[in-house]
């Protein structure tokens, strides 16, 4: 029987736990496929939507709580991304789950998921990202419920097809894939230069080609 967690775990704790190999610096070939997302051009509503959200964050994020950055920015940024709800897949906002990862019970909260599912009902994961405001007395390591949250996912889903994920702290945003007992963290995205902001909303529009052309059952 696995054995119940009753602590949060860190980072460093998970890679000891299970063995994981962290690679910064080093992309592997999915990786180095996903930054590869492709320039965009926003249609004028896209437009309208970005510069809107563009000066929002530029002007007010030192100020954000963990609810004004979900509903001022995150969201119209997964919007833009088109991670929308399809016949194929669901999101979901603040979804607990848990699963048993060689003998360990864990259990985590997943601030957004993409996972095919019923209703509410999650039943396989393919993206997770947690977020956090650290100027705002945040509590756990992000990258570590991250981590967390992608094995729970490797595990739910046994197929052995690699789990993305995203990282936010305060503006800075880092895109992840696990892959097997390796887990790649790219380079840091600041959301508030503008040209950054492009390429988070493409690699999220790439990470749903990912999804529909290689990840999908």
């Amino acid at each position: 029987m696995a054995k119940k967690k009753e602590k949060s775990y860190s980072e460093a704790e998970l890679i000891d736990l299970f063995q994981l190999n962290r690679l910064v610096d080093e992309p592997t070939a999915k990786m180095l496929n996903w930054l590869d997302a492709p320039n965009m051009e926003l249609n004028v509503g896209e437009r309208f939507v970005f510069d809107t959200i563009y000066e929002g964050v530029k002007r007010d994020i030192s100020g954000w709580s963990e609810e004004d950055l979900k509903m001022k920015f995150i969201s119209p940024v997964l919007f833009l991304g088109n991670l929308r709800d399809n016949g194929r897949f669901r999101t979901f906002f603040e979804k607990t789950i848990s699963g048993e990862v060689q003998g360990h019970f864990l259990k985590t909260k997943t601030d957004f998921m993409v996972a095919s599912g019923i209703l509410n009902l999650p039943k396989k994961p393919y993206f997770h990202f947690q977020e956090y405001k650290p100027e705002l007395n945040p509590t756990g390591e992000p990258m570590a419920q991250l981590l967390e949250a992608m094995l729970i996912a490797e595990s739910i889903n046994k197929n052995e097809k690699p789990i993305y994920g995203c990282e936010i702290i305060g503006k800075n945003w880092r895109f992840v894939i696990l892959e097997g007992k390796s887990y790649c963290i790219s380079e840091s995205f600041d959301c508030v230069k503008k040209a950054d902001l492009l390429k988070i909303i493409a690699m999220l529009r790439k990470f749903r080609y990912i999804l529909e052309t290689e990840l999908l059952d």
